[in-house]
């Protein structure tokens, strides 16, 4: 069943995601060759708690993190680790915050010192598809409508959209209906309604979109080991069109 928030819920959702998004400016501070995801998951947890806030995918389905943090061909659900950062990966940081009941989900792609152009060009086309599923999540669209907006761009530049891993509704828990894909037919699936919370957060690849699954039970990378990003907001369905909760500027 999809709920629909109430505005007091939005509010609650959309302070969570302040906090989320102050968190990411942080982590963009960070970002550098030595540093570890390990020493970034940490200063996340030491962060929320520090806010009031914690970190809800921990001990979700029993994962032990605060964040995700997936390195170069790993496309998603990343452990941190103890391996400094080298210079030229790019690597992507994604948390669930819990504040005062109130959750909010976002995940962010960095560069890692110099990049090649073509992750340059691969993190700047992701983040441009994330923003144009956004301007697609409106009162009376549906979702394919999103996927569409989404894998027309992706392809049309040269890349491809992960088929296996999806946005979802959000609050009270994680993940909660609806699925929503990246990719899709226009005026398909179910039609977006005020009062709706969902995440969009498209995962690219330079190469095939297919993945295969680590060992882990977790980790996802890219069947042909070249690298992946994702950008992902929450936002609420408004009147008023999509209110972005997790926004940097």
């Amino acid at each position: 069943m999809i709920t629909l928030k109430s505005e007091r819920e939005i509010q609650l959702m959309d302070a969570a995601g302040d906090l989320l998004a102050a968190c990411h400016k942080e982590i963009a501070k960070m970002i550098k060759p030595g540093v570890t995801t390990m020493e970034i998951d940490r200063f996340v947890e030491k962060f929320l708690k520090q806010h009031g806030a914690t970190p809800e995918q921990k001990g979700y389905n029993g994962y032990e993190y605060a964040t995700c943090a997936s390195i170069n061909d790993e496309v998603c659900h990343g452990f941190p680790r103890r391996q400094p950062l080298k210079n030229g990966d790019i690597v992507t940081i994604d948390m669930v915050v819990n504040l005062n009941g109130g959750l909010a989900d976002s995940a962010w792609t960095y560069a890692v010192g110099e990049i090649s152009e073509q992750d340059r060009r691969l993190m700047e086309v992701t983040h441009r598809a994330l923003e144009l599923g956004i301007e697609a999540a409106v009162v009376g669209n549906r979702l394919g409508d999103i996927g569409h907006a989404i894998q027309s761009y992706v392809e049309g530049e040269g890349f491809s959209v992960v088929r296996e891993f999806t946005g979802h509704g959000i609050g009270p828990t994680i993940h909660e209906k609806p699925q929503v894909l990246h990719y899709g037919e226009p005026g398909k699936g179910q039609r977006l309604k005020e009062g709706m919370v969902i995440t969009i957060e498209p995962m690219v690849n330079v190469g095939v979109w297919q993945t295969s699954r680590d060992d882990n039970g977790w980790t996802a990378r890219t069947q042909d080991g070249r690298n992946s990003a994702q950008y992902e907001h929450t936002l609420a369905i408004t009147k008023n069109g999509p209110r972005i909760l997790t926004s940097q500027d």
